[in-house]
């Protein structure tokens, strides 16, 4: 890497953690009440963060806004009350490819972690390693069998960029993340989210060439964001994806 690329990240990454393009989810589980509820709207926002953010955006608004009645996100999960809207027998479309049946099936495979481990983090906690890949792999195996890969990856061989993404919130601290699991998993073993305009800006920085969009390529570009960034690799993420939403890539 040339000293002019590693001052261009640093320029970036100062920039955009003081002013994160909007929209984004993010914004969403800091309005979140409590710590239970903020975890559990981070879960369920980054799963449904793929596509344009225009369309994403007002469907974690139309799931947080049914969960209100019940209190928030975690209680409208844990009680079960969301089966009132997502039905397990409805093959109509919520966003995209997946389907309100998906949705439920999501929800409640969710539901059963809260149930047994309290909380999602509790499960990564007794499962994980310590590490990001420990905790990717935990909550891939956690979903695996409950048919809704479109919102949670089977397994931890592709970028599971938005899994990446919730555990950026999960470990760094505010202001920008909000550091609800910085005790159990270290920040420097965080993995960049391998967001479109991430791999884009990467490549036009000539950190990667033609890469495919799969975990070894997140970890080979979040080791040359630790150099940039020794201890706190994913501040790489605020300068490569901020820089790329600001310029329309």
């Amino acid at each position: 890497m040339t000293k002019r690329t590693k001052e261009i990240l640093l320029r970036y990454a100062e920039k955009y953690e003081r002013a994160f393009p909007s929209p984004d989810p993010s914004e969403f589980l800091k309005a979140a009440e409590g710590v239970r509820n903020q975890e559990a709207t981070a879960f369920v926002a980054a799963c449904l963060s793929f596509g344009s953010i225009e369309q994403f955006m007002p469907k974690i608004e139309q799931l947080i806004e049914w969960a209100k009645d019940s209190g928030g996100m975690d209680q409208w999960i844990r009680r079960g009350a969301f089966k009132r809207k997502v039905r397990a027998d409805a093959c109509r479309c919520f966003y995209r490819f997946v389907t309100y049946a998906n949705l439920h099936a999501f929800l409640r495979t969710y539901q059963q972690i809260m149930c047994k481990h309290e909380t999602l983090g509790e499960y990564v906690r007794e499962n994980g390693d310590g590490t990001g890949l420990g905790a990717v792999k935990a909550i891939c195996a956690a979903f695996a069998d409950s048919d809704v890969s479109y919102l949670v990856p089977a397994n931890a061989s592709s970028a599971c960029k938005r899994i990446c993404l919730f555990l950026r919130w999960m470990v760094r601290e505010p202001p920008v993340d909000l550091g609800l699991w910085k005790n159990f998993i270290r920040r420097e073993s965080l993995i960049m989210p391998l967001d479109a305009h991430v791999l884009k800006q990467a490549r036009m920085l000539k950190l990667l060439k033609k890469e495919p969009a799969a975990m070894a390529t997140a970890r080979k570009l979040t080791a040359i964001m630790a150099e940039v960034f020794p201890g706190d690799p994913l501040r790489g993420d605020f300068a490569l994806f901020g820089q790329g939403r600001s310029s329309g890539d």
